[in-house]
């Protein structure tokens, strides 16, 4: 029997199309059209080529830059999925605390991202903060806007503070799909808690860490309104990431050519990292 296509179906996806093309595509291509072109001003361009890449790539702004987003991200990638998957396994699994707890995890997450750079610019100082007047009464000296080792500080906890809430719920989401016939099959084997977690919650929690890798890599690497809010890329350029780096060739500067290169290499930079991450953890999964 032959089969039958009806192609009036691509009418419903059309809509979908047309808005992708004006949201992404075209912004995209604008992009990449001041990437390979200089201007003068009143809309006269010149072919440039690849001058703007080669400048950025030979610039050590932009891997001083890189290398702070990749040290960031390392960090809050080691902290945020082991404590979220500690905080998961300890929520309870039924009863009057399960909303509860559910409805505090969401809290971090439904707050914007300027408003939580706010909350901890303000929170962080000393003649008004609640952390900086309480950390210089004990005596520590504590300053965010003129101490690099405590801006990097403030940052890793308040994006801790901020997300680790959604690597909780997607670790709790697999663990709560886990039958309890493979508890009691562990109760009855005798298995000790460390046992159920490595065999049992754990294999069933890897397509939910993978998920939870990726976007809080992406976030992490792609972060700026918090960083700037907050310190504005300082001490000096000590928390200047490549967001934040960009913000200030395009507007600061106004150089339209060497931003719109940076801004490409810098989406290629997390497609294939995140690429790399996703083909490793995937082909991992499917060796266990």
């Amino acid at each position: 029997m032959e089969k039958t296509w009806n192609n009036k179906a691509w009418f419903m996806v059309l809509p979908v199309l047309v808005l992708v093309a004006f949201s992404a595509v075209i912004p995209l291509m604008t992009v990449v059209n001041y990437s390979v072109q200089d201007t003068f001003g009143n809309n006269e361009f010149f072919w440039a080529g690849t001058d703007w890449f080669i400048q950025v790539l030979q610039s050590d702004r932009f891997w001083d830059a890189l290398t702070r987003n990749l040290i960031f991200s390392a960090i809050i990638l080691t902290i945020e999925i082991p404590l979220g998957i500690l905080i998961a396994l300890n929520m309870p699994k039924t009863g009057f605390g399960v909303p509860v707890c559910l409805v505090l995890m969401s809290l971090p997450l439904l707050i914007p991202w300027n408003v939580v750079g706010t909350i901890w610019q303000v929170f962080g100082r000393v003649d008004i903060g609640l952390l900086g007047y309480t950390l210089a009464a004990l005596g520590i000296n504590y300053n965010y806007v003129n101490n690099v080792f405590d801006a990097w500080v403030t940052l890793i906890v308040m994006d801790i503070w901020h997300w680790t809430s959604l690597v909780v719920l997607l670790c709790y989401a697999g663990l709560v799909s886990i039958p309890d016939a493979y508890y009691q099959a562990a109760k009855i084997d005798g298995a000790s808690r460390w046992a159920v977690f490595r065999y049992i919650q754990l294999p069933k929690m890897k397509r939910v860490l993978l998920i939870a890798f990726l976007l809080r890599f992406m976030d992490s690497f792609m972060i700026y309104t918090e960083p700037f809010v907050v310190t504005g890329g300082g001490p000096g350029n000590a928390t200047t990431f490549l967001s934040i780096d960009l913000v200030k060739t395009a507007i600061g500067q106004f150089d339209l050519g060497p931003a719109a290169a940076l801004s490409l290499i810098y989406f290629l930079i997390i497609l294939l990292l995140s690429w790399i991450f996703y083909t490793v953890m995937t082909n991992s999964d499917a060796q266990s």
